[in-house]
């Protein structure tokens, strides 16, 4: 497990090469992940807060070398805005990936011109050469709409250098999402929230997202070469135990592969659904 200028040295220096990603996660639902030719970084939550249970691994300076900074929705342990701010006035390299609905917004808070800014709307895909990105409509307990009938939150199926993955962002299942997820086809990797939800959580505005088993019963259809459960771990009122989804997993769907692990740890995943460690 790395942290802080040991992991960025790491993330610089291991070298993809194409059908291979390596991803770091950096707690809650935030990764690292770098392809053969792209570095991207999903939902980093990096800003010091007294009810998180670990400490940031990484500065906001420290994502110089990104390509893209997805962000899901507009909790700020995903779209960071303090960490955003950051990048946007030091970082001018680093270009921004976001559900449309908020493109407006998040361009006048960060002060970034529209064209560093890709707003990507439900089954909508963007593309350039060696990257593809494809926005699915997340239900964060509910589909939410703005005036336009773009979605607030948004998760990514992502295809670069030629290997893939979904990140769902915070989601529920929904009717719907496994139609749109089968027509884009069986990600390499797939990146889940599993801490779920109740009426206790809700009615302290701690909105939920899909159980470990809805993860595990997405990861059936999906059938993705790793499974990694993630946004189980910061707050000690909205987490979960992932040991449950790894056994779930291996009970109802045998030979489906998840990974586990630090904070920090460098995870490879090839095409063709084979990953390791």
């Amino acid at each position: 497990m790395a942290s802080g200028i040991k992991l960025m040295e790491e993330m610089e220096r291991e070298q993809p090469q194409a059908g291979q990603l390596y991803f770091w996660w950096l707690g809650q639902l935030g990764y690292a992940i770098r392809t053969e030719r792209l570095r991207i970084c999903i939902d980093p939550f990096l800003s010091d807060r007294a009810t998180r249970r670990h400490a940031p691994i990484l500065e906001a300076e420290m994502l110089e070398k990104t390509d893209y900074l997805f962000g899901t929705h507009l909790h700020d342990d995903h779209i960071d805005l303090p960490v955003w701010k950051t990048v946007a006035k030091h970082l001018p390299k680093v270009k921004f990936v976001v559900p449309r609905a908020l493109k407006a917004q998040l361009c006048e808070e960060l002060g970034v011109a529209p064209e560093r800014m890709l707003g990507i709307a439900d089954g909508e895909t963007f593309q350039e050469e060696g990257l593809s990105i494809t926005g699915v409509a997340a239900a964060h307990e509910l589909l939410e709409q703005d005036g336009n009938g773009d979605y607030l939150q948004m998760g990514y199926y992502v295809r670069a250098d030629g290997v893939s993955f979904y990140h769902s962002g915070d989601c529920c299942i929904y009717e719907g999402l496994y139609r749109r997820l089968r027509a884009l086809g069986s990600p390499d990797v797939a990146f889940l929230p599993i801490n779920g939800r109740d009426a206790k959580r809700l009615r302290a505005n701690c909105i939920g997202n899909m159980t470990y088993q809805e993860a595990v019963d997405l990861c059936g259809m999906l059938r993705p070469g790793l499974s990694v459960p993630g946004h189980y771990d910061m707050f000690a009122a909205n987490s979960e135990n992932p040991l449950l989804f790894s056994d779930y997993l291996d009970a109802k769907y045998p030979g489906l592969r998840c990974w586990i692990g630090p904070h920090g740890t460098k995870v490879k995943a090839e095409a063709k659904n084979e990953a390791s460690p």
